[in-house]
């Protein structure tokens, strides 16, 4: 496996269940999810992906509120690895 940063890049068959597992009902997320893999897939680590996994587990809407700064993750989402995504997520191209 190739790594980066100390960190092991996801392989494409985990990187293909991700975007599977990405895939969300209301398309303003949608959008914010394809623009992060667009820029980010061949640079995706287990860190990050760890990261999306846990934000996948939220709501539609509390997920925008996230992608849009609306608000910050707290509890079990302030993480490394879920502020690190965020971060990319909320990065313009």
């Amino acid at each position: 496996m190739t790594t980066l940063a100390g960190n092991t890049l996801i392989n494409e068959r985990d990187l293909s269940k991700l975007k599977w597992r990405c895939r969300r009902g209301l398309l303003e997320n949608d959008l914010f999810i394809e623009r992060f893999f667009r820029q980010h897939e061949t640079s995706l680590t287990e860190f990050h992906a760890e990261g999306l996994r846990q934000l996948m587990d939220l709501s539609d809407n509390d997920l925008l509120d996230l992608m849009l700064a609306r608000k910050e993750p707290a509890d079990d989402l302030d993480r490394p690895d879920v502020h690190a995504v965020l971060a990319l997520l909320r990065t313009p191209q």
